[in-house]
């Protein structure tokens, strides 16, 4: 049994005005709609629910006054659930949930959600840290709302918009003899013990960047994450290649660290944020904007080392 809304709805109106004509006029229909929404409902319960009279109009049975109350209680609920949708889609307020990839996100993201966050603390926030593919199916599940990810390699589903390219740099501890350059070169790098931060995505790029230009890097460590390869690095394990820039200069353990530009021409990675651009919910909307405004103000000069 299939009975649509609109049909609910004008079987409602002529038992409320008695009349197939008045509730074609409440409706702005033709009367025949009426008419044939009627025995639509009718043919569906396979009952007579109404009597027509020729000249005094319609008149419910039992079964249609029944019918029609069900059906008013049910279109009050399509009503409600509209008009909370609406009400979702436009509040600045309620849980947002954001995914993001380990190795970028940390330096930026509290203090872009700081700056609209506001003070009566409405909004809810469900941050999770996640591989680059992970933040993918998440979006795309339902899981986040917006993801912050490395655009190399999007799947052709996930809308998203580029909010700054990060070019590879060079991180030495302070005291290594390269740090005092202006810069470095892919070839000396690969001459000193590297440590890899050994990340989907990431891992990969920075083998390429080797490969492409014929060099083979000697490995001194491997490590999942941008602190523990900034820790490693300061105390002179090796140095390793990175792209995104911290705000600060040492490490966790208190090693002071410097971050030199590669003069060879190299792939950047993009950072991009990714999230349904059809139906966004306003507090996605803002989300977005403070991202794109975080880094219009900032700069990339801010969270990356320019050659």
């Amino acid at each position: 049994m299939l009975i649509s809304l609109r049909a609910m709805e004008y079987f409602t109106a002529v038992i409320r005005h008695g009349s197939i004509a008045k509730a074609a006029v409440e409706l702005n229909i033709a009367a025949s709609a009426v008419s044939t929404a009627i025995d639509q409902v009718e043919a569906s319960f396979d009952l007579t629910l109404i009597t027509r009279q020729r000249s005094r109009g319609i008149k419910a049975n039992a079964n249609g006054l029944a019918v029609a109350r069900k059906f008013e209680r049910l279109l009050e609920d399509y009503r409600s659930v509209i008009a909370e949708g609406a009400d979702l889609k436009q509040a600045l307020s309620g849980n947002l949930r954001i995914g993001y990839y380990a190795p970028i996100a940390p330096a930026f993201l509290p203090k872009i959600l700081s700056s609209f966050v506001p003070k009566t603390n409405d909004i809810s926030l469900d941050i999770e840290e996640c591989d680059n593919d992970s933040a993918q199916n998440g979006l795309l599940n339902g899981q986040y709302d917006v993801i912050l990810f490395v655009s190399e390699g999007a799947r052709p589903s996930i809308e998203f918009d580029i909010l700054v390219e990060a070019p590879a740099y060079c991180l030495l501890y302070e005291s290594h003899s390269l740090a005092t350059r202006s810069s470095v070169t892919i070839a000396e790098i690969a001459r000193e013990p590297l440590v890899v931060l050994k990340r989907p995505v990431a891992s990969t790029y920075y083998q390429n960047l080797f490969d492409e230009l014929g060099h083979d890097p000697k490995i001194a460590a491997y490590a999942n994450s941008t602190e523990m390869v900034r820790s490693l690095v300061g105390a002179e394990h090796g140095c390793a290649i990175l792209n995104m820039l911290p705000q600060t200069a040492t490490s966790y353990a208190g090693d002071r660290l410097v971050g030199l530009p590669i003069s060879d021409p190299l792939p950047a990675l993009s950072l991009a944020i990714g999230y349904d651009k059809t139906r966004p919910r306003r507090l996605v909307r803002h989300f977005v904007e403070a991202c794109r405004k975080h880094f219009s103000i900032a700069g990339p000069e801010r969270c990356t080392v320019e050659s």
